[in-house]
């Protein structure tokens, strides 16, 4: 139901997302694609790259006069760095200088060669780099605005960076408390944690070496019965998972307590349905499925973690790789790098998180505009009642 398509190279003249199927009337700026975008450049462990980017954002098409228009809505990232790459990166017929031939370890670098015939790992590392999830966070930033009408926030936060952790009772922060995390140099909002995990990246940092950790994103206030049971690819747990999954350097999801629930017995696995006279409505006892029963929403807090690898290139190379000319064993080549991109992670787990859930309010409420879609939406909560 929303469709978006990115396309652009990390060191190219820009990114570029095109998102189809937003509703007329939807209000939006570029400032609100800025703002979103400068959090992703978020946390401490970040290269020096992050504090000299800036992000030159251009929509060209499907708004008019602050609000969408219901044809698709194209979002230009212009890269400011695009001079210093123009001559290694144009498009025109020509040949590099020099080519990229130790391709890096836990990269695409590699495979990718393989897979197109390449013998630059240039051609590859440009589009598989994490620079990417710019233009991802604009359709986000679009997505979140939809869902805003709907009551819908998400909220991300670090749960882990390398062995340091939040403690198991720690109270997970509400939309209320977004600024707050941001505010927290890692992204953190346990503050006991805080400290441990800033201790975690400037050891990494002084041994020249990479942190991953564990991001939660939090979905406050989703409609129960988004997604469906019918069919497996509409299943509303595994299209969150793929959206996750797909972000760059992740390599594990879990909903609500997904992993340590597989330990239990079914007797204290399952989150109890209980009904609130107040609210005329139906709630769960705990949180452990993640908000999220057979493939659908069920209304309650939606709770997602997503486990980041480290960063695969180093400050201090030392991961054998092989020249793909020469074949001889040699150490991979460094391109700029951080010691962590766990924090603005979230962001970008924000973004995905976003993206799923308005493309199913969208499949389940419709309408061709803003106030049609918000008045779909309040006619189905009323009728659960």
């Amino acid at each position: 139901m929303l469709r978006y398509l990115t396309a652009g190279e990390s060191h190219g003249p820009a990114l570029v997302v095109v998102v189809e199927g937003l509703p007329a009337g939807l209000p939006i700026t570029i400032d609100e694609i800025g703002a979103e975008l400068a959090r992703r450049r978020l946390g401490f462990g970040r290269g020096p790259r992050m504090r000299f980017e800036r992000d030159d954002v251009e929509l060209l098409g499907g708004v008019r006069h602050g609000a969408t228009l219901g044809s698709p809505v194209s979002v230009v990232i212009h890269n400011t760095e695009w001079p210093k790459w123009q001559e290694e990166m144009s498009p025109a017929p020509g040949v590099t200088e020099k080519p990229l031939k130790q391709p890096r370890p836990g990269h695409a670098d590699l495979v990718g060669m393989q897979k197109y015939g390449f013998d630059d790992a240039r051609n590859v590392l440009e589009r598989a780099s994490a620079r990417e999830t710019a233009a991802r966070v604009a359709a986000g930033t679009l997505a979140k605005a939809l869902l805003s009408h709907l009551g819908t926030s998400i909220v991300s936060h670090v749960v882990q960076m390398g062995a340091a952790s939040v403690a198991l009772d720690a109270p997970r922060p509400t939309p209320a408390d977004l600024e707050r995390v941001d505010e927290s140099s890692v992204r953190c909002f346990d503050p006991s944690a805080e400290a441990a995990m800033i201790a975690e990246i400037e050891s990494a940092a002084k041994a020249g070496d990479s942190l991953g950790g564990v991001i939660e994103v939090l979905g406050y206030g989703v409609a129960p019965g988004l997604g469906s049971h019918v069919h497996w690819d509409r299943r509303i747990d595994g299209l969150i998972a793929q959206a996750l999954m797909s972000i760059q350097a992740m390599k594990a999801v879990e909903l609500g307590e997904g992993f340590s629930t597989a330990g239990r017995r079914g007797s204290d696995a399952h989150d109890e349905i209980l009904w609130n006279a107040e609210t005329n409505s139906y709630s769960r006892g705990s949180h452990r499925a993640g908000g999220t029963e057979g493939g659908m929403t069920t209304g309650d807090l939606l709770v997602a973690r997503v486990s980041m690898k480290p960063l695969a290139t180093l400050n201090r190379p030392v991961l054998k790789t092989v020249d793909v000319d020469t074949k001889q064993e040699t150490v991979s080549f460094k391109e700029r790098t951080d010691v962590t991109a766990v924090p603005a992670a979230g962001v970008v787990g924000e973004t995905m998180l976003a993206l799923v859930l308005a493309s199913e309010a969208l499949r389940k409420f419709g309408g061709d505009s803003l106030d049609e879609f918000v008045r779909n939406h309040a006619g189905y909560l009323a009728s659960l009642s």
